[in-house]
């Protein structure tokens, strides 16, 4: 039996397949995003994966982001907002998929990693990296991520608990 496209609205969600996806970013002449094309259709996307076993959320985003990307560095432990897609699976059935978002600041990216020659990596300007992908939640993601940045560097530092 193959499963036929469900409707990606919010009455819908509860049929959606979880995804955890990083938002990588770097500050570069304002903020840059990296999008990534997807092995299949080629089209800009985020590193983005299943849930991991004994693996946040968070974590396993930064997984992805370096398995797909070739990229390491600081995970937000908190999403900025999630979006669904229609993806393909092997046996050629579609599911909707809810993805939820992870800012990653990336630190280093490899030269190597182990989806290098199946994907391209590229550097955006932030409101053209919205633009860049097919997704128009996606992309409101990425557009109010600006706004998270400007919030999370105007909160005062905390400072760690003494025990």
């Amino acid at each position: 039996m193959t499963a036929s496209p469900v409707a990606t609205s919010a009455a819908g969600e509860g049929d959606a397949r979880q995804q955890y996806a990083a938002l990588p970013y770097r500050f570069h002449d304002g903020v840059e995003i990296l999008l990534i094309s997807s092995r299949e259709t080629k089209r800009w996307v985020l590193p983005k994966g299943w849930p991991m076993k004994s693996r946040k959320p968070h974590a396993a985003a930064a997984r992805e982001a370096m398995e797909e990307a070739g990229l390491v560095g600081k995970m937000d432990k908190q999403s900025v907002g999630s979006y669904h897609y229609h993806k393909r699976l092997k046996n050629g059935a579609t599911v909707v998929c809810r993805v939820e978002v992870f800012p990653m600041q990336v630190a280093k990216e490899r030269k190597s990693w182990p989806e290098k020659d199946q994907r391209t990596r590229r550097w955006f300007p932030l409101h053209e990296a919205a633009d860049a992908v097919a997704e128009p939640e996606l992309g409101d993601v990425i557009k109010t991520f600006e706004g998270h940045l400007a919030l999370k560097r105007a909160q005062p530092k905390r400072k760690a608990a003494k025990a």
